[in-house]
């Protein structure tokens, strides 16, 4: 068993286990037992209460997080070169195509986001045996399949991200840093949130949402009462 380390210690003290934090509290709290010397991530952890194995109950999407995520996101688009100049004008970090498909089929993906065009999807897909388990592969659904390359590549940069539920039916978020304000914190969390509820399949039955946890890189997890997030 690993053992806990003085700060780990402090900040578990901190936490009472018997009860449930409102939003406002845990995202004020999660800066307080936060000791570690870089500016950690702030993720949050949704159970719900669905069958993920069940097609007609897979929870995706993409949310525009209000205050962004904290993190400098690198972005590759590949596309054809007509679109080359809009994706570098909107800020993407790479563009290009036939030479980058190269470069991830050697084993580079030194990226956090790819943005592609339906026109060369069918290059594309060639990587998807590379991608896909990276959570890289370009899909329609979140965004990153489209004609719009300017403002797709703006949105991921201001902070919009997607998400999916993993086989134990939680999702997990990166919403933002301990350098965050805690009511960016608060903000950040509530859109996520929303975006989940919003996304709630037909087919589920009983309590969607039945856990929220709150936690830092490296800190111990706060629950959140879901009935709690407007306070």
């Amino acid at each position: 068993m690993t053992k806990l380390t003085k700060n780990q210690k402090l900040a578990a003290e901190k936490i009472d286990r018997t009860r449930l934090y409102t939003l406002t509290e845990a995202s004020s709290l999660v800066k307080d037992i936060t000791t570690t010397k870089f500016d950690a991530s702030i993720d949050l952890d949704v159970r719900l209460g669905i069958d993920p194995r069940k097609s007609n109950q897979m929870v995706r999407g993409v949310v525009s997080l209000p205050h962004g995520t904290g993190k400098q996101t690198r972005v590759l688009v590949l596309c054809t070169p007509d679109k080359e100049a809009e994706a570098k004008s909107a800020g993407a970090d790479y563009v290009g195509l036939d030479d980058y498909i190269e470069k991830i089929k050697g084993g580079w993906t030194d990226v956090d986001v790819i943005i592609t065009m339906p026109s060369v999807m069918g290059k594309v897909g060639q990587l998807g045996r590379i991608l896909g388990p990276r959570g890289l592969m370009p899909n329609p659904k979140s965004g990153t399949v489209t004609m719009e390359i300017g403002k797709a590549v703006k949105e991921v940069k201001q902070g919009k991200i997607d998400f999916k539920v993993d086989k134990s039916g939680i999702i997990h978020a990166s919403i933002g840093k301990v350098s965050f304000e805690a009511q960016q914190i608060v903000e950040n969390a509530r859109e996520f949130i929303q975006m989940v509820n919003k996304l709630k399949p037909a087919a589920a039955k009983g309590t969607y949402i039945r856990s929220l946890f709150l936690s830092s890189t490296m800190s111990p997890g706060i629950k959140i009462d879901p009935k709690g997030l407007d306070d």
